[in-house]
């Protein structure tokens, strides 16, 4: 039996079809993800201004607008609730067209953007970066559609490159978007990414490179943590931090399986009011311990990050909360961006332990650590953060501590939370339609 002749391969109808496809796809996620952030920004911004002249006005609009969402996630924008990353890895596990088209719609993905930046308009502890993954998923998915190709394998490939793109596109982070996709969207290593698919998601990082310019998210950070005494940090970042980023998985995994019973009773018969109470405690949390409780805590982080403070001690523990009632709530937005400021919020606290050390290196230390509790992928969270700050010299500290996070996590969530998500939009299928014996 003879080989295929690479040199045909690479000329062939087929492939360059389908280059066309991951190539286009990937330059509309990233113009996409693009007025999506810009879209989302604004929305704050305009929350922001309304609270600046009393916060007590965030409770007219955050009850309302989150009341307002559950309503209208109630129906046929059901799939735009949450972040959208366990949408994407369901449709990976079921490869069936009507499931997919259910999740992965047009109007899905326009009512994700739409719906997030609400979200955003009225305050909620939310990121974008998940939305951003599904959406990006859903173009290429659809790209891959168009272009003819029908194959649930085949465009199983589009759904990979188009997260990747997602991420890629939402933090300026190609690397991280290819370490993503095959770390968390494909959740094994069978999937291998062709030269086609990784050069989509570099297309897609042009994209925004070219629109956006050369930055990082939250700055450079030229710190360096020597060996030593030193690496303590390391050790009580993956603790401290990991612990508490299972703890939330967990806590968020509980409510979405009706525990405790009142919080599911509530849930279930009055979806909207529940929506709204989550308001008012955002709300209240933010009177109490700051407006940083609001929005996805870029601008708190990127301070921790700078090593100029905007927030006190108490900042970790409160987005913590904050982001807990934000996704009780069960209105659409990410965890990725909220998750980075807790890990930053407590990387401060745990500064205070070790004063000879340089209080960046805990923040970034505990933002990574935080991340990978939250999500157990602690290749994604290492060069995510690497990437977003562009601290390469702390490569082996930040790889050491996400392996601490990642092995405390699972002590108190067993199953990584987009997994156990995933699975519970999979199981009404099954029981619908039990495997063949």
């Amino acid at each position: 039996m003879t080989s295929p002749d690479p040199q045909r391969h690479l000329l062939s109808r087929d492939a360059w079809k389908r280059r066309a496809a991951l190539w286009g796809g990937a330059v509309a996620v990233a113009l996409v993800a693009i007025v999506f952030a810009k879209a989302s920004d604004a929305a704050f911004r305009v929350f922001q201004s309304i609270i600046a002249h009393s916060i007590w006005w965030a409770l007219l609009v955050t009850p309302a607008v989150f009341a307002l969402l559950a309503w209208l996630t109630s129906g046929a924008l059901k799939p735009t609730r949450g972040s959208g990353i366990p949408q994407v890895i369901a449709a990976l596990d079921v490869p069936t067209p009507s499931f997919r088209r259910d999740n992965l719609s047009l109007s899905v993905s326009a009512g994700k953007l739409a719906l997030t930046t609400l979200s955003l308009l009225g305050g909620a502890s939310v990121g974008r970066e998940g939305p951003t993954v599904h959406v990006g998923a859903s173009v290429m998915y659809m790209f891959g559609r168009w272009f003819g190709f029908r194959d649930p394998k085949e465009l199983s490939h589009f759904l990979l490159a188009g997260g990747a793109a997602g991420i890629a596109a939402a933090f300026n982070t190609p690397l991280a978007g290819i370490v993503f996709a095959i770390e968390e969207l494909s959740g094994r290593f069978e999937h291998r990414f062709s030269g086609t698919l990784l050069t989509a998601v570099i297309v897609g990082g042009v994209v925004s490179l070219g629109l956006l310019g050369n930055y990082t998210y939250f700055g450079n950070v030229t710190a360096t943590l020597p060996l030593g005494q030193a690496w303590l940090a390391i050790v009580l970042c993956g603790v401290v931090a990991g612990l508490l980023g299972g703890v939330f998985a967990n806590a968020v995994l509980l409510t979405m399986a009706g525990r405790p019973r009142w919080l599911g009773q509530l849930r279930q018969r009055h979806p909207i009011l529940l929506a709204a109470l989550c308001g008012l405690a955002l709300v209240l949390l933010a009177a109490a311990f700051g407006a940083g409780a609001f929005g996805t805590g870029y601008e708190q982080a990127r301070g921790l990050v700078q090593g100029a403070p905007s927030v006190g001690h108490e900042f970790g523990l409160m987005k913590l909360l904050a982001n807990l009632v934000s996704y009780v709530a069960g209105i659409p937005g990410g965890l990725f961006s909220p998750a980075l400021a807790v890990g930053a919020g407590l990387g401060h606290n745990l500064a205070a332990l070790m004063p000879s050390v340089d209080e960046r290196i805990f923040v970034l230390l505990g933002m990574c650590a935080y991340l990978t509790g939250v999500t157990q992928a602690p290749l994604t969270s290492a060069v995510i953060s690497l990437e977003l700050t562009d601290s390469s010299d702390m490569l082996l500290p930040i790889l050491a501590t996400v392996l601490i996070a990642r092995g405390v996590s699972g002590l108190v969530c067993r199953v990584p939370i987009y997994k156990a998500m995933a699975e519970q939009l999979v199981k009404p299928l099954q029981g619908a339609h039990p495997p063949p014996a």
